[in-house]
């Protein structure tokens, strides 16, 4: 029996919490009632994707719940992937093994389903399978900036994948990326996407996998030394969190 008095959300107020118990009453009775979906979204994950014990002790009923509802497997899926986060809830998953491991089966289940939500559904698998690192970024591996550390002389490597090219450097705040190299082609293997299983969408595998699409799976240069590495090793090097 969960204790709410002892909990908090993102309001950090105690008084509060106890009515938590009645969204997940009321969106258990009525899976369609997006008033309280929406109250329980901003009360158990914070837009800057932090989480609180109030989300941990709301999971098992989400994920109960999460078989004939869309809204409570997404929020479920949520909470893991943001559970790992920098903040004070990085033990949020160790005290709900049961409930993330039904989660597993669930997410898995509708993956095979082919559904429209796959990516969004696909980080979640991540998260769960205890991949937080990629769980929480993958959906942004096609226009952005990633700082990592050279295995072999530890200079702090950026590496740029987007429209204005895909290479390593060394960013200098007066220069800008200074350096530059071109990103070598990604391989199948080694990528996140081999961790949950070769059953999915060849489209989704493309995606994930491609030079083109997504370099992260390949390989980059160091500007400072002229090693050769692995980015998504060096990525989760650089990002796994301390669990």
């Amino acid at each position: 029996m969960v204790n709410w008095a002892q909990m908090h959300d993102c309001y950090g107020d105690f008084d509060r919490v106890p009515e938590l118990p009645e969204l997940l009453a009321r969106v258990e009775r009525e899976d369609d009632d997006a008033e309280a979906w929406d109250e329980l979204r901003y009360r158990l994950i914070l837009e800057c994707d932090l989480v609180f014990p109030a989300s941990s002790a709301a999971l098992p009923r989400l994920v109960r719940l999460a078989s004939r509802s869309a809204p409570a497997r997404g929020l479920a899926g949520a909470i893991v992937r943001c559970a790992a986060g920098r903040h004070d809830c990085d033990d949020l998953p160790a005290g709900c093994a049961e409930a993330i491991a039904e989660l597993r089966e669930l997410l898995d289940r509708h993956l095979r389903s082919r559904p429209d939500d796959y990516l969004a559904t696909f980080r979640d698998l991540i998260a769960v399978e205890g991949h937080y690192h990629w769980g929480a970024v993958l959906g942004d591996f096609s226009d952005d900036f990633y700082q990592v550390a050279c295995p072999h002389c530890a200079v702090e490597v950026t590496i740029a994948i987007g429209g204005y090219g895909c290479y390593s450097a060394i960013r200098d705040w007066n220069l800008g990326d200074v350096d530059r190299h071109d990103l070598r082609p990604a391989s199948p293997r080694g990528s996140p996407a081999s961790v949950v299983g070769s059953t999915r969408p060849p489209s989704v595998m493309g995606k994930l996998c491609s030079p083109t699409e997504s370099p992260i799976f390949g390989q980059a240069e160091c500007p400072r030394c002229a090693s050769v590495f692995n980015i998504a090793d060096e990525y989760t090097s650089s990002n796994r969190p301390l669990m």
